[in-house]
């Protein structure tokens, strides 16, 4: 595994706190403070995690930029020791530290920013929020490593769990499944759909819960590290695949196809959007682009933004996308890479079926399904 504490993370660390004094210029802020877990790990080019309760946006603590070029991490006495050696130790971050039971974070950010105009990424009394997420989109050098490291782990545990699937398992076991792969190479999974049969075919959005497989089932999950997420789904069918179903599978490859040949530097996500719409409807499935989102911009969240109808978010060079077109009970989704024009595959599962098909003269893999 990459151990990113022997990377030379110090050009990245300087490139995010000049995006970050930008992003201060323009706003004209005398100080920033970061709490969201994502912009953490952005800034601190993955080094830092404060998560303590997963579902929660924010954790045990968080940073404070200065215009006079000073960093801070903001954190509580019971925290601090193992922060100041596991988290922080290979940042030139000084420490701030209150009781675990005060709470005056405003105040003692007040005091800090010397009482100018303060920014946020989430509401704290006293500041401004704002909105950092577009300063995530274009990866650094580091990132990208990270991240070819991390599509390439999460694929190895998809074609575990799908090969070790077996008719009579329920959607809570492949979950179980799943989540023990992933978690065993230090992934966190942060949604992951194990569905079967008519419950795949029915929802778009199948959680498990009481199924049990007969010939269909499905791994669908989103899964982190360093910040990082990336997105993928997999499908095996035990016996002969119903044409219908089939035929499904072929036309979201179709999508799929057109979708990343699209995805170029400059592309809007409206015009992404009305790619899918219209591949949807040459396949013979009109309108159903309406019926679930096709995907969209990846990085530090999931989806940092959609295609969508009148969507004015642009591609840019170094940006991470993971499309996800869907017929019900069909869909393609794996996460790419847009680097230097040309389109990498960051989720390969060499060992699991693929579908190639042309698209504005490129040749573009999707992923197939496993048939047993």
């Amino acid at each position: 595994m990459i151990d990113i504490t022997k990377q030379n993370h110090h050009v990245e660390l300087a490139e995010k706190v000049d995006r970050l004094n930008r992003l201060m210029d323009e706003h004209a802020l005398d100080a920033l403070v970061l709490s969201r877990h994502e912009n953490i790990a952005w800034a601190t080019a993955g080094l830092v995690d404060l998560r303590i309760g997963v579902p929660r946006e924010t954790g045990a603590g968080c940073l404070l930029y200065t215009r006079a070029g000073k960093t801070f991490y903001l954190t509580t006495n019971n925290e601090y020791p193992r922060q100041s050696k596991e988290e922080f130790s290979e940042l030139d971050y000084e420490p701030i530290i209150n009781p675990w039971y005060a709470n005056d974070i405003p105040a003692t950010i007040a005091k800090t920013a010397n009482h100018g105009k303060v920014g946020s990424d989430m509401p704290i009394a006293g500041t401004t929020v704002v909105n950092i997420a577009p300063y995530r989109f274009q990866l650094t050098e580091g990132e990208i490593e990270r991240y070819r490291w991390l599509g390439r782990t999460a694929a190895e545990a998809a074609t575990e769990v799908v090969h070790a699937i077996r008719p009579g398992i329920t959607e809570t076991e492949m979950q179980t499944l799943l989540g023990a792969a992933l978690l065993s190479r230090n992934l966190m999974p942060s949604v992951y759909l194990t569905a079967v049969d008519d419950r795949v075919r029915n929802y778009r959005h199948a959680v498990p819960r009481a199924g049990v497989l007969d010939r269909f089932g499905m791994v669908n999950f989103c899964a982190r590290r360093w910040g990082l997420s990336v997105s993928m789904t997999r499908f095996v069918h035990f016996g002969p695949m119903p044409q219908e179903l089939a035929d499904k599978f072929a036309a979201v490859a179709i999508v799929h196809a057109k979708l990343q040949a699209a995805t170029r530097v400059g592309k809007t996500a409206d015009e992404l959007f009305h790619v899918a719409k219209n591949a949807y409807a040459a396949e013979g499935y009109p309108h159903e682009e309406t019926m679930h989102h096709q995907g969209g911009a990846s990085g530090y969240a999931e989806r940092e933004w959609l295609a969508r109808p009148g969507g004015t978010e642009k591609v840019q060079d170094r940006q991470a996308f993971a499309w996800n077109p869907t017929l019900q009970g069909g869909k393609v989704e794996d996460t790419i890479l847009v680097l230097d024009g040309k389109i990498e595959l960051l989720t390969p599962t060499p060992e699991l079926p693929v579908v190639e098909t042309s698209a504005e003269g490129v040749v573009v893999p999707s992923a197939g399904v496993l048939m047993k």
